[in-house]
């Protein structure tokens, strides 16, 4: 399973004081892990007033487990479920399964940077999927369950290499990254079903099964990152 090292608390929390998964995989487990207390600083819980808001949209297997991970963060005003990165118009979720549509299955996230900033939640997403399998999540495989960042300008596409770089240089995986880094094109909402799908959903059998622990394992490494009413461990 993932765990925080220095690199997600030096993002993480230093920017925060400057400014005050059809189917999920297994979270992946980062190889290594370390803490430095210097950088062990509290994340603003507030949204800042008349701040203006940005979206960042990634893919990391199945919509539905990562969703329900980011929502729950400080300074997400949003996630919803959609599909980018294919040359089909409309895609229904049953074509987007198919494969052959070239969409991923996406998360767009609503954010206040002035919480959190775009190569935080970065930080975050390399520790909540496996971003080293080509195509691939656990048992989700095809180009649907992708690892992506889909960029919406040069700024962001700077982020996602730097954070790349930097997770790379700290060795927190064993092998090496896969993540697609593409220019942010058409995006689609998934149908409404998917929108909240594990809160709506909680005693679906996967959602128990699956998702669940991987919600419970999350709260407990992330707690202090969390919106304050969220019912931490």
């Amino acid at each position: 399973m993932f765990k925080i090292n220095a690199l997600f608390l030096g993002i993480l929390l230093i920017a925060a004081v400057t400014m005050t998964a059809s189917g999920c995989s297994r979270f992946g487990t980062p190889s290594k892990t370390s803490l430095n207390s210097d950088e062990n600083k509290t994340m603003n819980d507030t949204t800042t007033k008349g701040s203006k808001l940005e979206t960042a949209v990634f893919a990391g297997g199945c919509f539905w487990c990562i969703e329900t991970l980011f929502q729950d963060l400080k300074g997400v005003e949003k996630v919803e479920s959609g599909y980018s990165g294919g040359t089909v118009k409309n895609p229904t979720y049953k074509e987007v399964c198919t494969g052959s549509t070239g969409h991923a299955e996406v998360i767009k996230i609503t954010f206040d940077p002035a919480v959190i900033t775009y190569e935080q939640l970065l930080t975050v997403f390399f520790h909540v999927h496996d971003p080293t399998t080509l195509n691939r999540q656990g048992a989700d495989a095809g180009t649907q369950y992708r690892s992506a960042i889909f960029y919406a300008d040069d700024t962001q596409k700077a982020s996602a290499e730097k954070v790349i770089s930097d997770v790379t240089a700290q060795k927190l995986w064993d092998d090496p990254i896969v993540t697609e880094v593409t220019k942010l094109g058409e995006y689609y909402k998934a149908e409404d079903y998917h929108q909240d799908y594990y809160n709506n959903n909680p005693n679906q059998g996967y959602c128990s099964v699956v998702i669940a622990p991987k919600v419970k394992k999350f709260y407990k490494e992330f707690q202090q990152f969390l919106k304050d009413n969220i019912q931490k461990p």
